[in-house]
């Protein structure tokens, strides 16, 4: 499909129960965010989502708000319904910057978690995991002797609670070393993980064993953002599913011909999420 010719997004709402995470939540991201939601009058960007079956959706992007909404039990979410086959969703993968902690500490940290194999220089087989480049020019191949999509998520957060516990985590979709220590000023290593298919991705949720925060990246196209949808019709528990929908649909159409939707082409970078 063009991005020129991209429909209208599929804004639903349904029950907060009903989506599933696919990667574990953030806890730095995670704890302000409760506090905002919860004094918040508007739900600005809903999170992205891709049916598992007729009853329950995944989370493709937004885990942190959906985590949200579930501890301050919102009993309906708005999202944005975006299934991998309708040709709008490109699934790629963050890299984390490991900021303010000592790259070798953290090697010398992870190399103690069970069943990790470690070997540095040029890649090996079988195909790490992820690997490790540190500012001082190390490379480390992290691989499992025996792997299932279970396992590798299991070490995968153990890794990331490691450095969650001593460093800033940083996302970047760079590859270019140099470009990222250049951001990064205090960034001593940077982990590159594996891509992860959109069956990975729909079997982590559905068996319960979520990636770690931050790594899949899924791009969509013609993504709904600044929708300012207001809270108090989600937090309302006397109003049903139907009844809600029904008023989306009303306030949708009249956001049309308000001509107060616009549809942005460009890839753009936001500077104040």
């Amino acid at each position: 499909m063009s991005i020129h010719n991209v429909p209208m997004p599929d804004l639903q709402i349904v029950p907060t129960a009903s989506v599933l995470a696919h990667e574990d939540h953030d806890i730095q991201r995670a704890i302000p965010l409760i506090e905002r939601i919860g004094h918040e009058s508007t739900m600005i960007n809903p999170p992205l989502v891709a049916p598992l079956d007729n009853t329950r959706y995944v989370v493709l992007d937004g885990a942190n708000r959906v985590y949200a909404f579930t501890q301050l039990g919102i009993p309906h979410i708005l999202v944005q319904v975006a299934p991998y086959d309708s040709g709008l969703v490109e699934l790629e993968t963050w890299h984390h910057v490991i900021c303010g902690w000592d790259a070798d500490e953290f090697i010398a940290d992870i190399s103690q978690l069970p069943e990790l194999l470690m070997s540095e220089g040029n890649r090996t087989t079988p195909l790490p995991v992820a690997t490790i480049h540190t500012r001082g020019h190390r490379t480390v191949h992290l691989t499992l002797p025996a792997e299932s999509l279970s396992t590798r998520n299991i070490l995968m957060n153990h890794i990331v609670r490691v450095y969650q516990a001593h460093a800033t985590l940083q996302r970047t979709n760079l590859d270019d070393l140099d470009a990222i220590w250049h951001l990064h000023p205090t960034g001593q290593a940077v982990i590159m993980f594996r891509p992860y298919s959109p069956v990975e991705i729909l079997q982590s949720a559905a068996q319960n064993t979520p990636l770690p925060p931050g790594v899949s990246r899924h791009i969509v196209h013609g993504r709904a953002i600044r929708v300012n949808y207001p809270m108090e019709r989600l937090r309302d528990t006397t109003v049903s599913l139907e009844q809600k929908n029904a008023v989306l649909l009303d306030w949708m159409r009249e956001k049309v011909a308000q001509r107060q939707v616009r549809y942005y082409a460009e890839a753009t970078y936001q500077f104040d999420e």
